[in-house]
């Protein structure tokens, strides 16, 4: 219930919000007791107007063909989030410089004061329509992806749904779909370079206005990256090639056996090994939902309970269809308290593994939807991910519910722990590019494509040939929508994912106290650092070449069980 605002607010225009942030900025606090309700009442309306923006975008995903809903979600970055900026600003400013903030328990708001002091820090004005220039440019990633099409056996299908014939065990089959996907790709190949140009040219703009040498350094600052720094990146980038790499060149020699293929090509990756049709989790949207809410409930009556109320007020949307923006995510409403999961299933066990990773988001968010300030409620991915992906490895013990025999169990089980290894060299590639990106600013097109290829040899066993197919190799980067939309945010997976298969090994050791500490972590929010929050949940944050190792052996056990 609202306090500061009235319930029947509507936002369609600045002027009714506006008189919200004038009570902020003038009002007296003569107290501790005063500042606490100042902070209550801004935080009120931060969570109010995070929302209303969340539902423009969500909406404007769900169906890109439709104008109104681009306009509505424009309209908000364009004539709302450029004039909160400078409120922000004086608003921060205001609270560092209370002289009742000293009153404040210092322990329980270090984290949000640390934020509010590096805002300050880091405002620019001259930046303000810089970030709204680039959150509308950022989207044209999706427009454009969004209208990838091929056609398969008469069928008009969306990329994601061409996916799913790479797993056909008829190999010529898989061939012509890889190359029809490729293909429809590279029709695009020109514009999403271009765009990209025009993305880093802003940003290296914004970053060198706030006194940054790079895009990179500004952001790793704007993100709150106070735990780590970019050498410990490196690091992570080094003990993934060292030791995970291997483990992963050790699978590919077994699926090129167990196909009994000469030569792997790009498009023999996905098919299963043995021969076996794709695995079928679920048969269409309903199916999935009710399956992850029973699996849910196994874990935990009330993670089941979350996505019930979620279903209730029609807060999924997770089937792929023609208009909409490809991607899957939990975006989480602070008002209500109610999260969002988008995503464009097809029917495959990736899109079982999607829905109950972003199912923990959800109940993380739902963790933390009564916490007294909207900004304790937003975790930095670190920890973010780590709970989706702790969600992803312990709902593996009850996958019964989308599997109904013991081989299909254990096959499905086999295929999510290696990709769980194939993930984190993408993870490293992506981010060790982008680092690249923006320390290169004034690269060519050519130069981009032949730095991804470099760094790709390093992170790929030399198991697959793409001879002939290298122009597609060069660019496979350009399906990553984080290098466009969110950039930097993306190394976080693979940290999250080594920290996940820690808490996984916890889970198999004593599933209840790896529980109960996964929920003390979860219900923390973001008022304790990064590593305090791990520690919590049971684990460590650490990417050294030692702990990667520790953790790869696990996983490789794992496998190695499953094969008896």
């Amino acid at each position: 219930m609202r306090t500061f605002l009235p319930e029947d607010l509507s936002i369609k225009n600045w002027a009714q919000i506006e008189t919200y942030f004038e009570d902020l900025n003038t009002r007296a606090i003569d107290s501790v007791e005063d500042l606490k309700k100042w902070m209550q009442d801004r935080s009120e309306l931060e969570a109010v107007l995070e929302e209303n923006m969340a539902w423009r975008y969500i909406k404007m995903n769900i169906d890109t063909t439709d104008p109104e809903l681009q306009k509505s979600f424009q309209f908000f970055v364009q004539n709302i989030s450029p004039k909160i900026a400078p409120y922000e600003h004086g608003l921060n400013t205001k609270l560092i410089n209370s002289k009742h903030l000293k009153d404040l328990d210092s322990a329980y708001y270090f984290i949000y004061l640390r934020d509010i002091k590096n805002a300050i820090h880091l405002y620019r004005e001259e930046n303000i329509p810089l970030f709204t220039e680039l959150t509308n440019k950022a989207q044209k990633f999706g427009e454009i992806s969004a209208q990838m099409m091929v056609q398969i056996d008469g069928k008009d299908q969306t990329l994601q749904q061409a996916s799913v014939h790479l797993k056909s065990i008829d190999r010529d089959k898989r061939k012509a779909v890889f190359e029809l996907i490729n293909a429809r790709r590279t029709e695009d190949q020109t514009s999403l370079d271009v765009l990209l140009d025009e993305l880093i040219a802003k940003r290296q703009e914004l970053a060198r206005n706030a006194n940054f040498e790079n895009f990179r350094d500004y952001k790793f600052q704007a993100m709150g990256r106070f735990d780590y720094t970019k050498e410990d990146c490196f690091d992570f980038h080094a003990s993934i090639e060292k030791e995970i790499v291997p483990l992963i060149a050790d699978i590919h020699k077994e699926r090129k056996t167990l196909l009994g293929l000469e030569v792997l090509k790009p498009w023999d990756m996905q098919v299963d090994p043995n021969g076996n049709e794709p695995l079928k989790p679920f048969d269409g949207g309903e199916d999935l939902l009710d399956k992850c809410i029973a699996c849910f409930d196994k874990i935990r009556p009330y993670y089941g309970d979350c996505i019930r109320q979620m279903k209730a007020m029609g807060h999924l949307d997770l089937v792929s269809r023609k208009g909409k923006a490809p991607g899957g995510f939990m975006y989480p409403l602070y008002e209500t308290g109610v999260p969002f999961i988008y995503m464009n299933a097809v029917g495959l066990l990736r899109d079982a593994v999607t829905m109950v990773h972003e199912g923990g988001h959800a109940i993380h968010s739902f963790y933390t939807k009564d916490m007294e300030l909207t900004s304790f409620k937003s975790t930095p991915s670190e920890v973010a991910e780590l709970a989706s992906m702790s969600m992803e490895l312990i709902s593996m013990e009850h996958w019964h519910v989308f599997f109904k025999d013991e081989a299909s169990w254990k096959r499905a089980r086999k295929e999510q722990l290696q990709g769980v290894l194939a993930t984190l060299p993408w993870v490293a590639m992506v981010d060790e590019f982008q680092h690249w990106l923006y320390e290169n600013s004034a690269h060519t097109h050519q130069e981009r494509h032949d730095k991804w290829a470099s760094i790709s040899k390093r992170y790929v066993t030399g198991l697959v040939d793409w001879t002939s197919y290298e122009k597609y190799q060069k660019t496979a980067w350009q399906r990553q929508l984080h290098i466009y939309e969110v950039p930097f945010y993306y190394i976080e997976y693979g940290m999250a994912q080594l920290g996940a298969i820690a808490i996984w090994r916890n889970y198999k050791q004593n599933a209840e106290r790896a529980l109960d500490d996964y929920d003390r972590a979860l219900k923390l929010g973001y008022t304790k650092t990064i590593g305090e929050i791990y520690e919590t949940a049971g684990i460590k944050f650490d990417f050294s070449a030692a702990y990667v190792k520790d953790l790869a052996n696990f996983v490789k056990r794992e496998l190695e069980l499953l094969d008896n």
